[in-house]
């Protein structure tokens, strides 16, 4: 299991907040430094499987170092956050396409907030699932 690095901040009249230097954008909050722990864990990942959902690649983690270097890190508690999901790893590939269809692709995938890779990604496993429905539907026919 990888573990990530998230900052925990507090104001005065808020509740504790954790965001992620890997993941911006993705922040949570908790009532204690308990709770902000467990909303944490959550947060990570339910961002972890949407990225796999699109097909997009997990990051390594970055270091302590790295994350403590950045003067704005440096108000906030470093914590160790567990990923509770089953990241699998991306592998990038080259493919070639006509320039038409790669177009059409890209602004598909844009138009419907997707990347490119999420968008062919999910384009394959729908294929795959027709196929495979077709084929079962195929032998019940012939079987009966």
């Amino acid at each position: 299991m990888r573990n990530f690095i998230g900052l925990i901040h507090k104001d005065p009249d808020s509740d504790y907040g954790v965001s992620f230097p890997d993941f911006p954008g993705v922040i949570t909050a908790g009532t204690d430094l308990d709770d902000a722990r467990r909303m944490a864990e959550e947060a990570l990942a339910f961002h972890v499987d949407g990225m796999i959902e699109d097909g997009e690649a997990i990051p390594e983690p970055s270091s302590l170092e790295e994350i403590m270097s950045v003067p704005d890190n440096r108000d906030a508690v470093a914590v160790l956050v567990p990923l509770k999901t089953q990241a699998r790893k991306a592998v990038r590939l080259n493919i070639t396409l006509p320039e038409d269809v790669l177009e059409k692709i890209d602004a598909y995938a844009e138009a419907h907030g997707l990347t490119r890779s999420g968008f062919l990604a999910q384009a394959a496993k729908r294929q795959m699932q027709d196929d495979e429905h077709r084929d079962n539907a195929r032998e019940c026919a012939l079987s009966a």
